[in-house]
């Protein structure tokens, strides 16, 4: 099973990620991604009432594989799981959350920082390494890294990620990108609405009609 959403995440190239204020904000959200195509998405732990989220979106959206975010510990990790997170994200590297995750045969994209917390973040067993910040990295600092001594890791990058720069991160070596921001924004009329579902569809149209990617 681990396996198998390893796949379709890595298959999708995507990580839409949601963290809002107000949980009502969340059901309009997904709605646009789904129209999009968007498949793989995120809800982090510091938005209100996430748990619930999981399991309402969860029943909404089936054909989605819905995870949680900003999960930096052990007891998150329980939570979020019990709730249903298909997988998991971090902001930090923690070998018990992988401990905890791949009990459940949950995958892990696992925020790293420096080489030594990459390297750290692959031997606790990490699915995916979360270059994060990676805009206060670079796309150099990951070509370095992805095109040089870690060359055998998959690297996603998130934080700074946006439908104007995407392709570049893909370029440095990544084989997947969490973005959040604008096209996770609240959606508050059908303008919106639609200007949303065309941003967000052109990212996805692009990704799997570009083959190098």
């Amino acid at each position: 099973m681990r396996q198998h959403r390893l796949g379709r995440i890595l298959e999708e190239k995507l990580v839409m990620i949601i963290r809002v204020k107000n949980p009502d904000d969340i059901d309009a959200i997904v709605e646009c991604f789904d129209l999009a195509g968007v498949r793989v998405l995120e809800i982090t732990s510091n938005t209100p009432k996430y748990c619930d989220a999981i399991r309402r979106l969860k029943k909404a959206y089936p054909h989605l594989l819905i995870g949680a975010g900003t999960v930096t510990n052990a007891s998150l990790a329980h939570e979020a799981i019990e709730a249903g997170a298909e997988f998991l994200v971090t902001p930090n590297t923690s070998e018990e959350i992988v401990s905890v995750a791949h009990q459940h045969e949950v995958p892990v994209l696992m925020g790293a920082f420096s080489p030594t917390e990459i390297v750290t973040a692959v031997e606790a067993g990490a699915d995916i390494v979360k270059l994060f910040p990676a805009g206060s990295l670079g796309t150099e600092y990951l070509e370095s890294l992805a095109k040089g001594p870690l060359n055998d890791v998959i690297f996603m990058p998130v934080g700074g990620v946006s439908d104007d720069n995407f392709k570049s991160w893909f370029d440095a070596g990544g084989k997947g990108v969490g973005i959040g921001g604008s096209l996770a924004q609240p959606v508050r009329s059908e303008e919106q609405k639609q200007a949303l579902v065309q941003r967000l569809k052109a990212v996805v149209e692009q990704l799997h009609t570009k083959e190098r990617y």
